[in-house]
């Protein structure tokens, strides 16, 4: 495989930085699981400078996210598993495989049609590694962030038949849920409360798998405006000469609702 000058002095400083003779000795000492919270960590970086739209940022946490590439790779390599090389060739031929109407003779081109001819590759190549796990879940990365996953889950499970005929239906989960966990809470069990916090925050992933929304986004959004309301609070009340630290309960709600109706006049 040809390689851009770039891409060879990137993989010439990951083989010289696990070099045992003379490289770098935390880099030699790690491993596929002590690096992959990295990789999820950059992953995530990425994801942050494109919600940002910070493009210098992005080519930065990019650059950061394929070295993490390199790293595994370079492990790889080291047990005569597989290549940087290798890995780059695979994922071509996926692309290849998953656009055959880019790249072979298939005619389907409307954006509707491209997702299920998709997912209809993605099953067909779950069923060639159906004799290591023929589950209708198998190969869902136990990593994945939980409220990720448990749409992932939910969705599999849905592409067979096992799902609520409409939202409505999911929204009675929903509440049968909560009055679960508030009677968890009347019982004082822990393990059983958050066991029913669970089911409930699976049902709200469900909701939104449901209803074609993304949970993780959903909740990313909910955190950046809480985040943006809570600092505006202590904004207003470090102008008025106090503090979060020193405000109660009650002042603080009244500054929440300020900064609430600021926010949506």
């Amino acid at each position: 495989m040809d390689t851009s000058p770039a891409l060879e002095r990137l993989l010439a400083i990951m083989d010289r930085l696990r070099d045992p003779d003379g490289g770098c000795p935390w880099d030699i000492e790690q491993s596929f699981a002590t690096i992959a919270p990295y990789t999820i960590e950059e992953a995530y970086e990425v994801a942050d400078a494109i919600e940002r739209k910070d493009m210098a940022d992005l080519k930065d946490e990019l650059g950061d996210l394929l070295f993490q590439v390199v790293f595994h790779s370079q492990m790889a390599e080291e047990i005569g598993a597989f290549r940087f090389e290798d890995v780059a060739n695979a994922i071509s031929e996926k692309m290849l495989r998953r656009h055959p109407h880019v790249f072979a003779d298939a005619d389907e081109r409307d954006s509707q049609s491209q997702i299920t001819a998709w997912e209809t590759q993605k099953a067909k190549e779950r069923a060639e590694k159906a004799d290591l796990d023929p589950s209708v879940l198998a190969n869902l990365p136990v990593a994945l962030p939980a409220l990720l996953r448990a749409e992932k889950i939910s969705k599999r499970a849905a592409r067979v038949g096992f799902d609520w005929p409409d939202v409505s239906q999911v929204l009675d989960k929903i509440d049968e849920e909560l009055a679960e966990v508030r009677d968890a809470l009347t019982e004082g069990d822990r393990g059983h409360i958050q066991e029913e916090i669970g089911d409930l925050l699976f049902a709200i992933a469900n909701l939104s798998r449901k209803l074609q929304m993304d949970p993780e986004t959903a909740l990313r959004d909910a955190n950046a405006k809480f985040e943006r309301r809570f600092r505006g609070v202590e904004a207003r009340l470090l102008a008025e000469g106090s503090s979060v630290q020193e405000a109660d309960l009650e002042a603080m709600e009244a500054m929440w609702l300020s900064v609430k109706q600021d926010e949506t006049r």
